[in-house]
């Protein structure tokens, strides 16, 4: 079982893609950063300078805390706010992705266009013979 499980891991398939996870994991650190830090404080600035997290209501009575994480020990909060903010770090990872794979499939089609053609496979042995034959009779 430990020599099957050695054979699978060292697949380059497997290993492509526990780089691509890791990598993937550290992008999509560096996309949460630039919309928390960069892209929903002028959100925010433009939608009356609150931090764009704490936008939400409460569903209790008992919410009456401006604060988001101070509002959720009070009751039960709709946090609209964070929700908008996942779904952009979500539209900008995808469109980041797709620009990614859009990038490797115009290189995959770049390749494929410069690649020489193969040479063509010479014609079986009765073929080449009757070719032969053809051409003796085509000089009589």
């Amino acid at each position: 079982m430990l020599k099957e499980f050695q054979e699978f891991i060292s697949k380059g398939n497997v290993m492509d893609l526990a780089v691509g996870v890791i990598i993937g994991a550290a992008f999509g650190k560096i996309v949460t950063s630039l919309v928390d830090d960069v892209i929903m404080p002028i959100v925010g600035a433009i939608f009356g300078g609150l931090d764009f997290n704490n936008y939400f209501f409460g569903l209790s009575s008992n919410v009456h805390s401006p604060a988001l994480a101070d509002a959720k020990k009070e009751g039960a909060v709709f946090a609209y706010g964070s929700f908008i903010t996942a779904v952009l770090n979500f539209l900008i990872l995808a469109f980041i992705i797709f620009l990614m794979v859009k990038a490797v499939n115009g290189m995959r089609k770049r390749l494929e266009r410069e690649k020489p053609a193969a040479p063509a496979a010479p014609p079986p042995a009765d073929i080449a013979l009757l070719t032969e034959i053809r051409d003796l009779l085509a000089r009589k």
